[in-house]
């Protein structure tokens, strides 16, 4: 006897996955066509093609917790194969962004993060912040400089790096404690609908063979392996590695420098001469041109949906490269009130970077990677 569904279609479902950039799943004909043309999609139990079928039914639980969404890299060759045009790769971005809500805690920052009309709210409050921090270093100067001499331009006469760092740190703990809280459910739902689906034989979870499984896909990864094997948006791999890279470089450069002041007590500024500032300046340049290669390449793509979301990420992480360049670019040319107003900017947009983190469309990032762990543990036919 057949097994038996019961469809439940979730109409305001559809209606946010269609605001989120899927607004044509509508079109889709259930022809295959995109499961077929997929480069990385798993011989069992294909995607996108089911996924699209239950996006245009609004099966939200077939989706929200389903792996196979993560597996998608939106390379784009479904959508440019599709012959009704239905962009399954721009559904399941979509897709994406909305698991990313809903395994978001609390979701109301997720939705303000997602919200346009948010925007001055999300750049107001850290401006408020580092704006009386920046007052109250004026008013205590001497006792906050870390012995830096006041007549020099550094940017902790400016925002005292004790306070920068009363910031940011509890920040990290933030993200670490609401990303711990998404993730732990993501991978229990994961891991139920696999073996529901029967996308896995491994009917209880194991964390050992998990994080073995992790090991395993953290060079390919970084490799970008699946980037390359995708044809219509292959370019994309560049700027994606180069913003990659250039992350890590920096959070290095920035645990170094935390050690060198907190630990060695050697206040800054450090001279260019120092291997650590060259690590710094290459991936400050790097985050720069792979922004703009972003930006490039999806004004180039006009049959590629770019919403809000998209747009927020890639002009964080150019606004990001740019005012940390020119704040130090200014600041050895001597122009002290444009070197200071520069790195105020500069700290409002790392702000956001880090507090929304696990709400904005790079918590991709983490869920990705953790779905990408899971295919290998689950032997999903995805070797990463």
């Amino acid at each position: 006897m057949a097994e038996r569904y019961l469809v439940e279609p979730d109409v305001d479902f559809i209606k946010e996955v269609t605001a989120l950039g899927g607004g044509d799943v509508k079109k889709c004909f259930q022809c295959a066509t995109c499961s077929v043309v997929c480069p990385i999609s798993p011989d069992n139990k294909p995607f996108p093609r089911k996924e699209m079928i239950a996006a245009s039914w609004g099966l939200k639980d077939k989706l929200v917790n389903n792996l196979d969404i993560w597996l998608c890299h939106q390379c784009g060759d479904c959508s440019t194969m599709c012959p009704r045009g239905a962009k399954p790769g721009d559904v399941l971005a979509a897709v994406r962004s909305y698991a990313i809500t809903e395994y978001a805690t609390p979701k109301c920052v997720a939705k303000a993060v997602n919200n346009p009309k948010k925007l001055p709210l999300l750049i107001g409050i850290p401006a408020i912040i580092f704006a009386v921090l920046a007052y109250v270093t004026s008013m205590f100067s001497e006792s906050l400089s870390h012995g830096t001499p006041s007549d020099i331009i550094a940017h902790t006469n400016f925002i005292s790096t004790w306070f920068v760092d009363l910031v940011f740190i509890p920040l990290t703990i933030w993200i670490i404690a609401v990303f711990g809280l998404g993730l732990k459910r993501f991978v229990k739902d994961m891991h139920e609908n696999a073996v529901l689906e029967g996308k896995t034989d491994k009917k209880d979870f194991e964390l050992v063979g998990f994080l073995k499984a992790f090991g395993k896909i953290i060079v390919p990864v970084l490799k970008h392996e699946k980037f390359t094997e995708c044809t219509e948006n292959k370019d994309r791999a560049t700027p994606h590695m180069m913003v990659l890279y250039s992350f890590i470089g920096l959070f290095i450069v920035t645990n170094i420098f935390f050690v060198a002041l907190y630990i060695l007590h050697m206040p800054g500024p450090y001279s260019q001469m120092n291997p650590v500032k060259w690590l710094a300046n290459i991936s400050g340049v790097a985050l720069i041109i792979g922004g703009a290669l972003m930006i490039k390449n999806r004004l180039a793509r006009k049959d590629q949906v770019s919403s809000y979301k998209d747009w927020y990420l890639i002009g964080l992480v150019l606004g990001l490269g740019l005012t940390g360049m020119l704040a130090e670019m200014t600041r050895l040319g001597g122009i002290a009130w444009l070197s200071y107003f520069v790195y105020y900017v500069h700290l409002i947009l790392v702000f956001n970077l880090f507090a929304f983190l696990p709400f904005s469309k790079m918590a991709h990032l983490v869920y990705r990677l953790v779905a990408m762990a899971y295919a290998e543990y689950g032997n999903r036919g995805f070797n990463s």
